[in-house]
């Protein structure tokens, strides 16, 4: 990144694949804005859904293993549509404690009674569960890959739960598809389960495919309510059709080019085993977000700060967002980034740790 005319080698975007700047995405997004122009004029359900629109819903359903998927224009707006969609007074939603806030919104805006259960703990979610009504509507909503430690939900386990106690199950995949599994399918895919066993999966666009946007998949009754009933699809300007194109290229190359995923897993290993040998206190995370616990929101700017200053952009994450005491280097790996690249990055964290 260039910041105020300096460069800066920057370790905090989501673009995990580098495909943000990649020329056949760039390329499709120049070609469909030249057809269709910049904007899409109106709400999906105006006019302002497309041939493109269309084409990307179709491929994103199949990539996904589902009947249908629907786009949104963000992920915060997938997930508050899907939820507040869905449930209503007299509902109950549980949700892990450390969720992603649009989640967390989704259920406060729906009216549902919203329960916390413990990161992580399948036995937490079990008990409260268990004491819900039997004649309410139930959902259970979870992060695939949590954003700010980079560990993954049971979902395995999770899945059996809402089974035995007839709840939906919703996947957030933001952080976890394009990543994982063998084809970029996400961490659903990656945990050996189809959508029988996770029937609502939402993803967003702008962190591995690199462009913009969300989608919820799922069966031919899902996508059709929510689009009779999720009001962050129906009141809101469409996606604009030369992103979609865009984003249509960066689902090939998910596909095609599994050595970018091969890359960024050895550079994750590569980053981990350094950031060990410094004593770095480091998470359990296998993915690309790799959060160094600091501990004290001061002691973490500081660092950030020093990092800055050695051409290294890495942001400092305090709370509320993570909880206090656990202030954070949130450090992220993409496939553009190189192996000298990462060494620079531990030979600096070394020299202002």
């Amino acid at each position: 990144m260039v910041v105020d005319g300096r460069p800066i080698l920057a370790f905090c975007s989501n673009d995990y694949l580098g495909l943000a700047n990649h020329p056949d995405v760039v390329a499709a997004l120049q070609k469909a804005a030249e057809r269709y122009g910049v904007g899409s004029g109106a709400a999906h359900l105006v006019n302002g859904h497309s041939r493109e629109h269309l084409a990307l819903e179709e491929e994103l359903a199949a990539f996904t293993g589902r009947q249908r998927a629907l786009l949104f224009s963000t992920g915060y707006m997938a997930n508050l549509g899907v939820i507040a969609g869905l449930l209503s007074d007299g509902d109950d939603c549980f949700q892990d404690r450390l969720n992603h806030a649009s989640l967390l919104d989704g259920a406060l805006q729906s009216g549902a009674r919203l329960h916390r259960y413990l990161h992580g703990d399948v036995d937490s979610l079990q008990k409260k569960l268990s004491k819900r009504s039997r004649e309410s509507t139930a959902l259970v909503a979870t992060d695939g890959v949590f954003s700010m430690d980079g560990d993954l939900a049971p979902l395995s386990q999770l899945s059996v739960l809402c089974s035995q106690h007839q709840a939906w199950f919703m996947v957030d995949d933001a952080h976890g598809f394009g990543m994982l599994a063998e084809n970029g399918a996400g961490s659903v895919v990656a945990c050996g389960l189809d959508s029988r066993q996770v029937p609502i999966y939402m993803a967003t666009l702008g962190k591995a495919l690199g462009t913009f946007g969300a989608f919820v998949a799922g069966d031919e009754e899902l996508i059709e309510l929510l689009i009779q009933q999720a009001r962050s699809y129906i009141y809101t300007t469409a996606l604009p059709p030369a992103l979609a194109a865009a984003t249509r290229a960066s689902l090939r190359l998910v596909q095609q080019e599994s050595w970018r995923r091969d890359k960024l897993q050895s550079l994750v290993t590569r980053f981990r085993q350094g950031a060990a040998q410094l004593g770095m206190k480091l998470m359990s995370s296998k993915t690309a977000i790799q959060p160094i616990i600091v501990g004290e929101s001061e002691q973490a700017l500081a660092m950030s700060e020093a990092l800055f200053a050695k051409g290294i952009l890495v942001t400092a994450i305090r709370p509320p967002t993570v909880p206090k005491g656990g202030a954070r280097l949130r450090i992220t790996l993409s496939a553009a980034h190189s192996e000298q690249q990462v060494d620079r990055l531990l030979s600096a964290l070394e020299q202002v740790a």
